[in-house]
């Protein structure tokens, strides 16, 4: 039942929400900014904005800004415009640890910042080439309490990636068009809308280079692609909240920007080899006696299988760290896992941020007396609901939530004598609530509690500051600000938790809603981590904000088993690999929600074999759609696993130069033909790495697929066949419901095991065969990185090789610390006349030798 006074309140808030602007009165213009004390060093300038008259579109104006740029290395350039006295809220560093400057001169940087004095206005202009990058000058700029605005000129053929998650094209719309960010649970991935991560990052790729730009910001924000009177293309920012933190990358090579937007945001987490298997998932699984089934159904249909997951199914009345009596006994469970780690796999769990809001439940009674939940603003818990009912929400920003977390994680997940996984799946934390703004008792606003740990002060600050809080502004209206971003939730707490909550350390859920997810996952991370010191954790998460690639993976969330969601999982990928420094992605694959068709899911497990992140996962509303229930897919299965196993040292070198250097281990085209414009909008090919090229049929239904080759040399990786190309499409009909085209790039050295195998553990005793496929020159390059596959810090104990061939000799050079008796069986030399020398040749040492 629901009181009439909570009615009333929320018919209140229902209407406040349907009078929310979304977009300015046309007819005013707003006066902006004055720069004024401007103080410039070789390496900085700082200087006060002092507002220039009234505008108050939405709010009250802020008048004195504080504006600081740092030179902070050859590539980056920081530019930060917040409030002076330092209390607009900022997104807290020990979320995101921001890189500090490395003081360059303005006079060697790439990048150079010049502005107007009156009204304020700055650009961005590259040194090498005087081309204007970023150009705020034809709006003013606009920083109310609730309502912040910034505009800047776009090339009319603008070439712009990125600003996910989204299912949109990979290449954005450069007009009429509009990404949303706040992190919603958003079944069916629907196009054109807000989905669970926010990753405000975005690369402009052009002819003469790429750049990037990254607002290190986790308000809710609209950002808008036009076209204004004149015919200038432009991209707005507009947020509810924060100031306005950018990073400029300069590039100007595409990678080059992925690896210089790893450096601001954290390089991403080396994953263990493991975890490249072939995964399998289902929300439905009635009992533990069903998993065995499952276990077995794939050994006995000879298709590889690497980890079992238990979706919420194992727990008891759907309670984080308890396993159901009847269904999944513990002791049974603890068999299931031992029975896997003996056959060389693994399981994961899920874990849900909802804690039963029930005393007597252990989770519970330690986190309350911790003191670790989200409270209203009268020290009543919040509630809320998810799958065990009425819920409490652990406050990540708790002194002691850490801690707490870690103690039921090293608790439940024991090796002795718990349910030993190897790794945790965090869902529903964007954090997705079934009621909105309260269940048992409205959200109470009021004044922010008092932070319960001292505040970790930033230094990214000009001579003598002293910055204020920086946990957000008095007197905003939290659950309805004036100003509605575009979310497919409605109201800013439709469907997650009040924004007038606040956290621990004074900041609200209306600033930081879009980190909880990140935050929930950093915290199982280091859990795992502390529980498990020496080896590498693994966790899975929904909802993703910038940098949540250092501690997690990411999947696309739930997605339908259709023809287009197949094709969006490619675009999605791109943008998580190469532009949001998060390697370690992939979708559900035959999809989640629906009815998977054969022929679909067929292609799908091919394709799903060439994507970093590989599972098979359905809702409990669907059939069981695991591999070997259809003779198609089986056999597309296991082809597709077959080639993706002996690949996997290929896929795991380039995990570690991704983790090493930011490098993207899978990538568009345009990456590698930068020159290229025929390039730059596709989407449904892919680098797999930086050797292969990944052309799968996309069109529903269908056996034909034409797909592009730039100007070079390729060769089939199925047969070995040379394939020139001067920059054309090619259409291959009649390929086989189990067959995906793949080429690899001339110029490029492939190792591969010799044989596959049943799991990842036994792939790794196979020899090796390395495949050179020279170039238009008729050289080549490549390499392999060896190491356990598992300890968090291998010290010396890894091998990193570099082979060359020159057209006559092959060589092997690098470190050869990891030991290991699997050796080279043979190398051969694609091209008109193949070749073939036979080894072994052992990995403990370099080998050199002319053919």
């Amino acid at each position: 039942m629901v009181s009439l006074g909570l009615l009333a309140s929320l018919l209140a808030i229902c209407i406040t929400s349907s009078l929310a602007k979304r977009t300015p009165t046309t007819d005013v213009r707003c006066p902006g900014y004055e720069a004024t004390n401007v103080s410039q060093g070789d390496s900085y300038l700082v200087a006060d904005l002092v507002f220039a008259g009234n505008c108050s579109l939405y709010n009250k104006d802020i008048t004195n800004l504080r504006l600081l740029v740092e030179y902070q290395s050859g590539s980056r350039l920081h530019v930060l415009i917040g409030d002076s006295d330092y209390n607009v809220y900022q997104v807290q560093e020990q979320v995101l640890p921001r890189p500090r400057t490395q003081n360059v001169t303005a006079s060697s940087a790439e990048l150079k910042f010049s502005y107007t004095k009156s009204p304020f206005s700055f650009q961005v202009t590259r040194a090498s080439t005087g081309e204007t990058l970023f150009d705020t000058s034809s709006e003013p700029l606009i920083f109310e309490s609730q309502f912040v605005q910034v505009q800047t000129t776009l090339p009319q053929d603008a070439n712009l990636y990125g600003l996910g998650e989204h299912s949109d094209d990979f290449r954005l719309a450069a007009s009429n068009y509009e990404r949303s960010f706040w992190n919603a649970e958003s079944p069916y991935i629907p196009r054109g809308r807000n989905l669970y991560g926010s990753h405000p990052v975005y690369f402009d790729h052009r002819l003469s280079g790429t750049h990037g730009v990254f607002l290190a910001s986790a308000s809710g924000m609209d950002i808008n692609f036009g076209v204004n009177s004149a015919g200038q293309r432009y991209l707005q920012y507009t947020t509810i909240g924060g100031v306005l933190d950018f990073y400029f990358l300069a590039g100007p090579e595409p990678a080059s920007v992925s690896k210089q937007y790893a450096e601001v945001v954290g390089l991403p987490a080396m994953m263990p080899y493991w975890i490249f298997g072939f995964h399998q998932c289902k929300y439905g699984w009635g009992d533990v006696g069903h998993v065995k089934q499952v276990m077995a159904n794939y050994s006995a249909a000879g298709i590889p299988l690497e980890t079992l997951w238990g979706d919420i199914d194992y727990m008891d009345r759907h309670e984080d760290f308890t396993t159901s009596p009847e269904r999944y006994p513990h002791a049974e469970v603890r068999d299931l896992v031992a029975s896997l780690h003996k056959n060389g796999q693994h399981y994961i769990v899920i874990l849900d941020p909802g804690i039963h809001h029930q005393a007597g439940y252990a989770t519970y009674d330690r986190g309350a007396e911790k003191d670790v939940f989200l409270k209203n603003a009268d020290g009543s818990p919040y509630l809320g609901r998810q799958w065990a009912g009425e819920v409490v929400w652990p406050d990540w920003f708790a002194p002691s939530a850490q801690d707490w977390w870690t103690s039921e994680i090293k608790l439940f997940f024991d090796t002795s004598t718990g349910i030993d996984v190897d790794g945790l799946w965090v869902d529903m934390d964007e954090a997705s609530n079934m009621c909105d703004l309260q269940c048992s008792g409205q959200a109470k606003a009021g004044a922010p509690r008092r932070a319960r740990h001292s505040i970790n002060w930033m230094s990214r600050y000009g001579p003598g500051q002293t910055p204020g809080p920086m946990k957000g502004l008095p007197n905003r209206n939290l659950l309805s600000p004036p100003y509605r971003i575009n979310n497919h939730n409605g109201d800013l707490w439709g469907g997650t938790l009040a924004t007038n909550i606040a956290n621990a350390d004074g900041s609200y859920q209306y600033d930081t809603h879009n980190l909880y997810g990140h935050m929930m996952a950093a915290a199982t991370h280091d859990a795992l981590l502390a529980a498990r010191p020496t080896k590498r954790p693994f966790v899975l998460t929904r909802s993703t904000f910038a940098g949540s690639g250092r501690k997690a993976a990411h999947w696309f969330g739930d997605n339908a088993s259709t023809w287009d969601d197949y094709r969006v999982s490619i675009a999605q990928m791109l943008a998580f690999a190469a532009i949001h420094a998060m390697p370690m992605v992939g979708s559900d694959v035959c999809g989640f929600n629906g009815d998977a068709e054969e022929k679909m899911c067929a292609r799908w497990a091919t394709l799903g074999a060439f994507q970093p992140f590989y599972r098979n996962h359905a809702d409990i509303t669907a059939p069981s759609q695991e591999f070997y229930r259809w003779g198609l897919v089986r056999d597309a299965a296991k082809k597709a696993i077959d080639a993706r196993y002996r690949l996997l040292d290929y896929v795991y070198t380039a995990m570690h130069a991704a983790s090493a250097t930011g490098t993207p281990i899978a990538s568009p085209l345009w990456f590698a033909y930068p020159r290229d414009a025929n390039t730059f909008g596709i989407q449904t090919q892919w680098l797999w790495g930086d050797a292969l090229i990944v052309s799968p049929v996309v069109d529903t239904d269908s056996q034909s697929v034409t797909f592009y080759l730039p100007n070079d040399v390729f060769y089939d990786f199925w047969t070995g066949e040379k394939v020139a190309s001067q920059g054309a499409q090619v259409t291959v009909d009649n390929v086989a419901w189990t067959d995906i085209p793949v080429h690899i790039r001339g110029g490029s050295i492939v190792p591969l095991r010799a044989q596959s195998a049943s799991t990842t553990a036994e792939v790794r005793s196979q020899n090796f065969t390395i495949v050179v496929a020279p170039g238009l020159d008729g050289t080549a390059k490549g390499g392999l990185y060896l190491d356990d596959g598992e300890s968090l810090d291998v010290g010396s104990a890894k091998s990193d090789i570099s082979f060359s061939w020159d057209g006559k000799t092959f060589q092997a050079a690098g470190t050869f610390g990891y030991a290991t008796d699997v050796v080279v069986e043979s190398v051969t030399v694609l091209g008109d006349s193949e070749q073939t020398k036979k080894g072994p040749w052992g990995l403990g040492q370099g080998f050199r030798f002319r053919f």
